[in-house]
């Protein structure tokens, strides 16, 4: 039953990816993946984003960039999309 889930979620995620960014590739995916948690967490414990923020700065900065590539290629996948229903 273990493994069976594991590879249901793991098509979710990657159907998620898809989905999101336009197409699907286990570098994109471990974006997500990392996108993902850290928006789940800053909104659930904000003291804990916030702590990980000031004890990190460099990787503050790393998912700054990380959350800035995953909006630009949501919203060229949206535009595409959007020119194709055209």
């Amino acid at each position: 039953m273990q493994k069976e889930f594991e590879q249901k979620f793991e098509a979710l995620i990657k159907k998620y990816t898809e989905l999101m960014l336009g197409e699907w590739s286990e570098e994109k995916q471990e974006k997500v993946e990392k996108w993902i948690m850290y928006t789940y967490i800053s909104k659930s414990m904000p003291p804990l984003t916030k702590h990980w923020n000031e004890t990190y700065p460099d990787a503050k900065d790393e998912m700054i960039h990380l959350i800035k590539e995953i909006k630009t290629l949501n919203e060229q996948h949206r535009e595409e999309m959007a020119n194709k229903k055209k």
